[in-house]
């Protein structure tokens, strides 16, 4: 076809199922993340677990998570995100249902550990098809969307645990958890490409608004380490997420724990509060992303808008958490835990679009090495936050160590650079 007709050719929308696929692994993960949450005070009474014990439980998924990040984020950008994909979903929906057949603090440990890793490198993975499947000024309002239905899956598995679990054991809440994700792997596994160019439903006029199709799908197993090492951008980065990440596994391990041990809320109510923090973090992501396009415009800068969404959140993170200890009626205090959420999930979408701009053909391992640090966060905090209230009983002190940590993570974004490609940094260094 030829130059003209290119440009008269309207062009086909072939890459919206690329995020509807992106949307609903979102979904699955945090549907199966989220259960262990909410079963816990089920499976502590079960296995006669400790707080430190169940802790230790919650940390062994973000500390396997965090762990083969990086190595699930390469093999996307070596082999390409579709097969890796795969796998992944197939691992963690294997071991999410076997978390069901747990029968001692060891074995879910060991299962808890292994359903982290498979999970690992979904979203860098998904990031990197990303890179590949979408016009550059399109990448960061979708990954809002993506980040808006991942915590809205997570907001509403509350209550849907707990209804599951009037009818039928923890066991078997996972066992069903777990099978979802077979749908998910089958449909994707026969639609998805690799290459935007090999799908039959991609016209030559949206190839068009693809840029740089050929280098950004070329896969290599040489990751320039050093460099990534040495980028002041990629630590603070890291730094950053880590901070964010820290308050934030709390609404994934502790919260329901938090609502009836501290708030004296039974089950049933604390399922239904237990919705606000995601669903607040949903609407977050959601607005970041709707703004973080026109925000630039008006300060005529990409980097400044990312700087000012991404400070503005982490000081509102602070200060919500901090309002929270200081409000004695539970719903009131879940409000602003929900605003809390709503501030930490303004960074979301700029964070990982960041990975993309700067890490190209390397946004795999970029997205991997950092989404590494915020599950290493999640690895630390929940284990932290059992010792803390097993030893003093007082889980306010939990919340004002959270809330140090947004006000550390507010000094991060003012010195990263989230535009200038690692590639670009690379060649000038030479």
């Amino acid at each position: 076809m030829t130059l003209p007709q290119v440009a008269l050719q309207k062009p086909t929308r072939t890459r919206n199922w690329v995020i509807v696929f992106a949307i609903a692994l979102a979904i699955l993960s945090y549907i199966d993340r989220v259960c262990m949450s909410q079963a816990a005070p089920h499976v502590s009474a079960d296995l006669g677990l400790s707080k430190v014990e169940m802790g230790s439980i919650f940390s062994a998924f973000g500390l396997a998570y965090a762990l083969f990040e990086i190595p699930s984020g390469w093999l996307g950008d070596w082999m390409g995100p579709r097969r890796v994909l795969i796998r992944i979903v197939l691992w963690w929906s294997t071991f999410t249902a076997l978390t069901g057949a747990a029968w001692s603090f060891v074995s879910l440990w060991v299962i808890e550990f292994l359903f982290g890793s498979g999970e690992a490198g979904g979203f860098p993975n998904i990031t990197r098809a990303f890179t590949t499947w979408l016009p550059a000024d399109e990448r960061v309002r979708t990954q809002g969307f993506m980040w808006t239905f991942a915590r809205w899956g997570g907001a509403f598995t509350p209550p849907l645990v707990v209804l599951a679990l009037h009818h039928m054991s923890w066991r078997l809440a996972f066992v069903c958890a777990g099978s979802l994700g077979l749908i998910w792997v089958a449909v994707f596994s026969y639609w998805f490409k690799d290459d935007p160019r090999e799908h039959k439903g991609v016209n030559a006029a949206e190839l068009a608004l693809l840029q740089n199709v050929d280098q950004l799908t070329a896969r290599h197993t040489k990751v320039p380490w050093k460099k990534l090492a040495s980028s002041r951008t990629i630590w603070l980065l890291w730094a950053q997420y880590f901070c964010s990440s820290f308050p934030w596994y709390f609404y994934i391990s502790w919260l329901p724990t938090y609502l009836q041990e501290n708030r004296h809320l039974s089950q049933d109510q604390s399922g239904h509060l237990a919705i606000l923090p995601l669903l607040f973090g949903g609407f977050g992501s959601l607005f970041s992303g709707l703004i973080a396009s026109h925000l630039a415009r008006w300060t005529g800068s990409v980097s400044l808008s990312r700087k000012l969404l991404s400070c503005t959140g982490f000081a509102g993170g602070c200060c919500f958490i901090l309002l929270c200890t200081a409000v004695k009626d539970p719903t009131w205090a879940m409000l602003a835990l929900g605003l809390s959420s709503f501030c930490n999930d303004l960074n979301m979408p700029g964070a990982w679009g960041t990975c993309m701009d700067i890490g190209g053909k390397y946004a795999g391992t970029v997205s991997g090495s950092m989404n590494m640090m915020g599950n290493l966060a999640g690895a630390v905090a929940p284990a932290v936050g059992g010792l803390i209230i097993q030893r003093t009983g007082n889980w306010n002190l939990f919340l004002y160590l959270m809330a140090g940590m947004y006000f550390l993570g507010l000094f991060c974004w003012p010195f990263i650079d989230p535009v200038t490609p690692l590639e670009k940094e690379i060649a000038a260094a030479q």
